[in-house]
């Protein structure tokens, strides 16, 4: 993908994934490999932050004779993820205007070359 995803939004994406269910790492991983291009090594950090600013907290379950550590949203990482949403929405509506150039009203005043949207 052309456009790389800041930390506020690859945030917003790992609280979204876990939102719908609890998740270990690797399949974080897979499920955000799916639209950017993102390794294990830089989704861990993403990870242990997110749980030190409780928006996620962990469990481990075992898996094949192994835990895994899972990750689940906290209601704190629940309402993090309403303002990502929120904002995301706004950031995308005005992205969409400025690549869509016909919505947008543009007034040039030649005296001081200034441009002015309505």
């Amino acid at each position: 993908m052309t456009y790389q995803l800041t930390a506020p939004l690859l945030d917003a994406c790992v609280l979204g994934i876990v939102n719908q269910e609890d998740a270990y790492g690797y399949t974080l991983t897979q499920s955000v490999r799916q639209i950017v291009d993102i390794s294990e090594s830089t989704l861990y950090p993403v990870l242990r932050r997110l749980q030190k600013e409780q928006l996620l907290e962990t469990y481990d379950s075992p898996f094949q004779g192994r835990n895994r550590r899972y990750y689940r949203i906290t209601e704190v990482g629940k309402e993090r993820l309403s303002f990502y949403r929120k904002e995301w929405e706004i950031y995308k509506e005005n992205v969409d205007r400025l690549i869509n150039v016909s919505n947008i009203q543009v007034d040039v005043n030649l005296e001081n070359g200034g441009m002015k949207d309505e």
